[in-house]
């Protein structure tokens, strides 16, 4: 489940005026929208060939290079850290610029570090130190883009297409993480090296070229006058967030579920083969349910909200997909049973994390200002993922203190603590249309040099 998925501001209805593109008639439907379709298109493909990489460059490293366990997970650390590094500071940066330039240069940054990885594999000079530079350099770009993606929906439709939007675009999200490392994984088995990486190029080619084609105006807010410095426009993404009673709750919710879902999957991960001794094929298979459940979600998502209110299905779907992994530990007997029953457990868990995810980040961009989106995403990503590392560490502890069976379950319980968060915050009373977005200019909070 991403780290963006888990207000005192009151809902609102639809702002008319509150369009993208400068003029005062509503654009038309998402789906007639040529501007939306180029996004999507470029997001989709873009994310396609992030998720590849991920897993064909350790591949690499381990067919073609032989590395060890140290190595390897060296590499990991290395494409995992520019979220951690970098991510404050791209919020920063991205909310004075066009998200479209933003977008266009990281594919054409990453097109460029994996055309000159594949040319080194080709004359044979494709070792560790050119993975590690890739990994990080790809890492780097991919925050980027990312953050850069979702502050582009704001500027591109109207409030009222937010959810339909973000449903979309997090659909595309799950497929790409559904299929882009069995596609990364192909790519090696079945290809060279040099070939693997050459066609992760041509995914951020293809997605360059799809962004570089949308051609509505983009409005950069926060652009007039002076630039603050860096480190201000941080504090003051940071301290958005934390004066606002629903942001604050997003962000908690976040790193609560990101710190417990890390300690569950250090323990879930050796409790599938070792406990119920199932084999690595049946491991696989059932870590791919959340696939299909999350584009499910997607679908649930842009319809759920709307008709119970987001509050109450944002609380729901936490509370559903976390308890249902309380009967994990429960699981015993022979791979015909534990299969199906943890394949079920994934769909459902996908399901309901994917509806958390696409309804928080709806409801985040509508109470966030324009000259605020990108600080705020980064922010609460930021505090989201920085919590996993102490939760993969806690899980190892436990593991070692009290046996695989126990220590699935205390994670699993710790999983509920982010939606008791959502249900004790404003959250939980969000209508079912989207609350009003803090205009800059009445709120103190929000200088940016305006």
């Amino acid at each position: 489940m991403p780290s963006d998925a888990r207000g005192g501001h009151s809902a609102a209805l639809p702002d008319p005026s509150d369009a993208r593109g400068g003029g005062s008639a509503a654009p038309p439907g998402l789906g007639r929208d040529a501007d939306f379709r180029r996004l999507w298109t470029g997001q989709t493909v873009s994310q396609l060939g992030e998720h590849a990489c991920l897993v064909a460059l350790p591949l690499i490293a381990v067919l073609a290079l032989h590395a060890d366990a140290g190595r390897l997970g060296l590499l990991r650390a290395v494409g995992q850290a520019p979220l951690l590094l970098l991510s404050l500071f791209v919020g920063a940066w991205v909310d004075r610029w066009r998200t479209r330039t933003v977008m266009a240069l990281a594919d054409a940054g990453r097109a460029v570090v994996l055309g000159a990885a594949a040319l080194a594999g080709l004359l044979g000079a494709l070792g560790l130190p050119v993975l590690l530079v890739v990994a990080f350099t790809v890492g780097a770009l991919s925050v980027f883009f990312d953050v850069a993606y979702q502050t582009s929906l704001v500027r591109l439709v109207r409030r009222d297409q937010l959810l339909r939007g973000n449903s979309a675009l997090e659909g595309s999200r799950s497929a790409a993480q559904m299929g882009g490392p069995a596609l990364g994984g192909a790519l090696v088995s079945l290809l060279s090296a040099p070939v693997a990486v050459a066609c992760g190029a041509l995914f951020f080619a293809l997605s360059f070229l799809s962004v570089r084609r949308i051609r509505r105006r983009e409005a950069v807010p926060g652009r007039r006058g002076r630039p603050p410095r860096v480190r201000r426009r941080i504090r003051e993404g940071v301290r958005f967030v934390v004066r606002d009673p629903a942001l604050r709750a997003v962000g908690l919710a976040s790193a609560a579920f990101q710190f417990s879902f890390a300690a569950l999957m250090t323990v879930y991960l050796l409790f599938l083969p070792r406990e119920l001794q199932l084999p690595g094929t049946a491991v696989g298979l059932a870590l791919a349910a959340t696939g299909p459940g999350a584009l499910l979600g997607s679908l649930l998502a842009a319809r759920l909200p709307g008709r119970f209110g987001h509050g109450p299905v944002l609380v729901s779907a936490a509370a559903l997909g976390d308890v249902v992994m309380l009967w994990v530990p429960a699981l015993h007997g022979p791979a015909a049973v534990t299969v199906p029953a943890l394949v079920a457990v994934n769909l459902l868990f996908g399901a309901c994390g994917q509806v958390v995810n696409v309804t928080t980040m709806s409801v985040r961009q509508a109470l966030t200002p324009d000259a605020m989106q990108a600080r705020v995403a980064a922010t609460i990503t930021f505090v989201g993922m920085g919590t996993a590392p102490l939760g993969s560490l806690l899980g190892g502890l436990l593991v070692e203190r009290w046996g695989l069976r126990t220590g699935l379950l205390l994670t699993a319980v710790g999983l509920l603590l982010s939606p008791a968060l959502m249900a004790l915050s404003p959250l939980a009373r969000l209508g079912r249309t989207l609350p009003a977005r803090t205009r800059p200019g009445a709120d103190r909070r929000v200088r940016d040099g305006e």
